[in-house]
């Protein structure tokens, strides 16, 4: 990319796509393109085209999406599955018509099957079957990375995809019961403290092991990936590093200063026992994770208190 590519963040007021920009921006490039929502509905085909026709960006970073944890994936499925297909598939589909040079597709580790090897190494897509609290958004996923692929196949075009484990960071989503475990935690334990609650209950037994990766990280390896990587299979981006969510829920109220008890529901689902991504490849072609899990929580929860919640559906 040159420094005045134009270049479009899709979901440029999201965790990811708000760290994208932010990292483009500090790398010096000039001619970034954003919209809000409500300047374009992205689930519109028509107001994609008619964007995309009228603006021709050069280079497309795709990191709008319908996220939400294991209640809302599970409780809205046909939701997930509608939304996430049909914004994905406008704006690949769009870019291709219109020339885009380069397109980046952000999805998730949850396209992996459940019972995938650990860690997961891009080749195990596809190879079993898939958590079901989480099938619809990941069918969604997979079905854009292909949809990337099969572009590049039959029309040589340059789309990329890049696959993060669980992120989290400034900006994240809070919302008591639609976010993910990492912010959930946060907020769940400064609520805590505030109200001098004596016990936290958490979902599950907290034996699951998860790995976490600040979003700045993940930003640089877009930008980074979007300069140097071409190729048909996706990339990892993770830190090679996990964590029990007991572990978590034990780091993050410390980091907050909750002093009480943590009980765990165990009626609750736990969600996929491991999720471990094999980051041997982005490390290969020469990114690392920088930012250390303690740190990056304790950047997180100083966002959380400077900046007003975020607490989306």
């Amino acid at each position: 990319m040159e420094k005045n590519s134009k270049i479009y963040v899709a979901g440029h007021r999201g965790m990811v796509g708000s760290a994208i920009v932010r990292e483009l921006q500090r790398q010096g490039y000039t001619n970034i393109i954003t919209r809000t929502h409500a300047e374009l509905d992205l689930i519109s085909q028509q107001a994609v085209n008619d964007f995309f026709a009228a603006e021709k960006p050069d280079y497309v970073f795709l990191a709008a999406a319908k996220v939400g944890g294991i209640e809302a994936n599970s409780s809205a499925l046909a939701d997930f599955m509608y939304d996430n297909m049909m914004l994905e598939m406008n704006v690949i589909h769009a870019a291709w018509r219109n020339g885009c040079k380069k397109l980046e597709f952000l999805g998730s580790s949850c396209i992996y099957p459940r019972m995938a090897p650990q860690p997961m190494p891009e080749s195990c897509l596809l190879t079993s079957g898939l958590e079901k609290t989480n099938e619809a958004y990941a069918l969604a996923k997979i079905s854009g990375l292909k949809y990337c692929e099969f572009l590049n196949r039959q029309y040589g075009t340059d789309y990329i995809s890049v696959m993060p484990t669980n992120l989290y960071g400034p900006n994240d989503n809070y919302h008591p019961t639609h976010s993910h475990v990492l912010p959930a935690l946060i907020r769940r334990f400064h609520e805590a403290k505030e109200a001098g609650e004596p016990v936290v209950t958490c979902w599950g037994d907290g034996s699951p092991l998860r790995e976490f990766l600040y979003v700045d990280d993940l930003a640089e390896l877009c930008v980074f990936l979007m300069n140097s990587y071409s190729g048909n299979e996706t990339v990892n981006a993770g830190t090679g590093k996990e964590l029990t969510i007991r572990e978590l829920a034990e780091l993050v109220a410390s980091t907050v200063g909750y002093e009480g008890r943590i009980e765990w529901d165990t009626t609750k689902p736990n969600g996929t026992p491991r999720k471990l991504l094999d980051v041997s490849k982005a490390t290969r072609l020469g990114w690392t994770a920088s930012t250390p899990l303690a740190e990056g929580i304790r950047l997180a929860y100083e966002d959380f208190l400077n900046n007003p919640m975020r607490a989306e559906r």
